[in-house]
């Protein structure tokens, strides 16, 4: 995706993150302060030992979210947990708590530079795919690799390729103390105790899109001069900028079940517990040739409104027409190319036997519906009537 202009506005207790591209608005994200955000690093109280399939059991872990985060007893490259009631343990969280759901936290922590990740509890370098130079990737992969110090891992960001090797040492020394103060004060805290907290996700966002990115819009001269500090486009102050541009109606759309399509026929979204339902409605479209023309036009609808709503784990599509492979050939190449970039990993993975798409896509953080709403205490979210 080409952003062009990203805009952040805070409001009380929650701020939020608005990113257009020449289209228009493509992402919003919102953060409530009261939440354990996706990355914060935490020194968590065991308070349930819970028993699990296939002989696995995992942890419910206080971490003062409101919610009790979940943890599981085995991760990879780590010993299986142990532990009892009133233990502590350092966790992170990795998916933020939503609906009745509470957070996700895992033992293997890691911790994001601009250029690098560094995992602590992994023994390797990697490079991310999205590097087009190969072989300057592969060089710097052997400069961290040979910096390294112990039993430590690195993940080359895609920014790395952009940084000279004195930024790469100074970032691994950055965050190596990083950790180390996380270290120092999980021995001398109480639990539940917030040990990291992730920086402004704004700043990761302005350096995601910062070669396409023209305009940022803050709502505070100090956070002006941070991002200043990333970008050297034009940052301007601006107060309530999500009502001035339009955002906060935006908001309001993406809350509704259907999205109306440009040339007839509309797409429905319906998020369950266990995954998101999206049917495409062709209305009064039935000729072959127009059909095939909606579900590209709702190929590409759908892909903005997975980014703009942020609906994740399974989702499932149900196309107008025809369910055979070679009618949907062009859809599905239609969702990859809109999904190839997406910061979530989205991935397509084809045509079922019930003739519908199917995608995966991580999940990070709450959808728009779930920060917005709450179930519906009468019907319990059936939202149906009797006649």
């Amino acid at each position: 995706m080409k952003a062009e202009k990203i805009i952040y506005d805070r409001n009380d207790e929650a701020f939020g993150i608005a990113v257009f591209d020449d289209a228009g608005l493509a992402e919003i994200d919102i953060y409530n302060e009261d939440r354990a955000r996706e990355g914060n690093v935490y020194l968590g109280k065991i308070v349930k030992k819970i028993n699990l399939s296939n002989e696995k059991y995992g942890f419910m872990v206080d971490i003062d979210d409101g919610h009790s985060a979940f943890l599981n007893s085995y991760e990879s490259a780590l010993k299986e947990a142990n532990m009892s009631e009133g233990q502590s343990v350092v966790v992170q969280v990795v998916q933020e708590k939503r609906a009745e759901k509470g957070s996700k936290v895992v033992r293997n922590i890691q911790l994001a530079g601009t250029y690098m990740v560094y995992c602590p509890f992994k023994y390797d370098v990697e490079f991310s795919r999205k590097i087009d130079d190969i072989e300057k990737a592969e060089k710097y992969a052997k400069f961290v690799r040979d910096n390294s110090v112990g039993q430590e891992g690195w993940i080359l960001r895609t920014l790395s390729v952009e940084a000279d090797e004195n930024s790469l040492l100074q970032e691994m020394n950055r965050l190596r103390e990083t950790y180390e103060t996380i270290r120092r004060k999980a021995r001398t805290m109480q639990a539940p105790a917030l040990l990291y907290a992730k920086e402004n996700p704004l700043l990761e966002y302005v350096r995601r899109y910062k070669d396409t990115l023209r305009e940022v819009i803050v709502d505070t001269p100090k956070l002006q001069d941070e991002v200043k500090g990333v970008f050297d486009g034009e940052v301007s102050v601006q107060h309530e900028a999500f009502e001035e541009y339009g955002v906060d109606d935006e908001i309001v759309e993406a809350l509704n079940r259907s999205v109306n399509l440009k040339h007839g026929g509309s797409i429905i979204i319906e998020e369950t517990r266990a995954f998101v339902a999206i049917d495409v409605d062709s209305g009064n479209v039935h000729a072959a040739g127009d059909i095939d023309n909606l579900n590209i036009e709702a190929a590409h609808e759908i892909a903005k409104q997975i980014r703009l709503r942020n609906l994740a784990g399974k989702i499932i599509i149900d196309f107008a027409g025809s369910s055979e492979y070679r009618f949907m050939k062009r859809v599905i190449e239609c969702l990859e190319e809109d999904l190839a970039d997406d910061i979530c990993h989205s991935r397509v993975l084809g045509l079922s036997r019930a003739g519908n798409v199917e995608i995966l896509r991580q999940r990070r953080r709450p959808s728009l519906r779930d920060l917005y709403t709450v179930e519906c205490p009468t019907c319990s979210g059936t939202g149906r009537v009797e006649p």
